[in-house]
């Protein structure tokens, strides 16, 4: 199997068996990280942030540097020559001379697909806009495996913000390509799920799906729950956001109809849709959900660049 010089721009530009090597090669750098700390021994990592973010960014720049590469970029536009009203495609012609795979994420949606037709390495889209966020649901994904032991046959709730939620719409996406998921979709209607969205990925795959404005009502069958906020860069009116974010607040005292083995999970950064208490819950495994994207990003930049595995 074959991905090096690939992008990853969208979740459908790998198979499930491409997926699947990238989850497998992450446990396995997981268990034995050592093993890899020089296997990309004189690469660059460039990152390309037009966007806030701390997870993605430092996972990625973690990822590099625990396989002995380094890294360069800037972590905000305003301080590169973006401000001087430079495009991303001049940007891109100038930054893969300097490093040998790239890493984007920006606020429009497509524009990590417009970097990717005028570089000559690898592009990852960390995120664009309300649109994809494929290495997050790589980390999903790998989270999935380790606690579950499988990807198939689960009944998943995702719950927020279904509308503008990135993390969202490539998990649904995906999941929806492996055998027998079930969705239960939590959200106001006003976040509801696009529809273009439901009809054209998720029902083309026959997949089941509930969609409910209830936490509770579903909460005894659910075999994964994904919790995501609202969203308050994404709304155009503040009234708006005040009037939905405290929707959905997860507490003890909701998790006690829950299975013992649910897995919780959150791409973070949370804001007020679980409350503290919930940490201490053995089934809340958000932030070890977090430090096991250093690992998925380390298999996918090890594949995307062709290093061998095996040496």
């Amino acid at each position: 199997m074959k991905l090096k010089g690939r992008h990853l721009i969208d979740v459908n530009d790998f198979t499930v068996e491409e997926l699947q090597a990238i989850i497998n090669l992450g446990l396995v750098i997981y268990k034995n990280p050592s093993k890899f700390s020089e296997l990309c021994k004189g690469k660059i990592l460039g990152t390309l942030f037009y966007e806030p973010s701390t997870r993605t960014r430092l996972s990625f720049e973690s990822a590099m540097l625990r396989m002995g590469g380094t890294v360069l970029g800037f972590a905000d536009a305003e301080t590169s020559s973006v401000k001087k009203g430079e495009s991303v495609a001049d940007t891109i012609r100038v930054l893969d001379g300097y490093a040998d795979i790239i890493v984007m994420r920006h606020p429009r949606e497509g524009a990590p697909l417009l970097a990717s037709q005028y570089s000559t390495v690898p592009i990852i889209n960390g995120g664009d806009g309300g649109h994809q966020h494929p290495t997050q649901t790589l980390t999903d994904l790998l989270t999935i495996q380790y606690y579950k032991n499988h990807i198939e046959n689960l009944k998943v709730a995702i719950c927020g913000d279904l509308l503008f939620g990135r993390t969202v719409h490539s998990l649904l996406k995906t999941l929806s390509r492996f055998p027998n998921i079930e969705f239960i979709l939590i959200s106001p209607p006003e976040l509801k799920i696009p529809l273009h969205l439901k009809n054209d990925v998720i029902e083309k795959h026959n997949v089941k799906i509930i969609e409910t404005t209830s936490l509770e009502e579903h909460m005894k069958d659910i075999d994964v729950l994904y919790m995501t906020r609202i969203q308050k860069e994404r709304f155009f009116n503040e009234d708006d956001y005040i009037k939905l974010k405290d929707s959905y607040i997860l507490t003890p005292e909701k998790l006690k109809y829950a299975k013992e083995d649910l897995l919780l999970m959150h791409p973070l950064p949370r804001v007020n849709e679980i409350n503290y208490d919930v940490d201490k819950d053995p089934r809340a495994k958000y932030f070890q959900q977090a430090r096991l994207g250093v690992f998925a990003r380390m298999a996918l930049m090890v594949l995307l660049l062709g290093r061998d595995t095996n040496a």
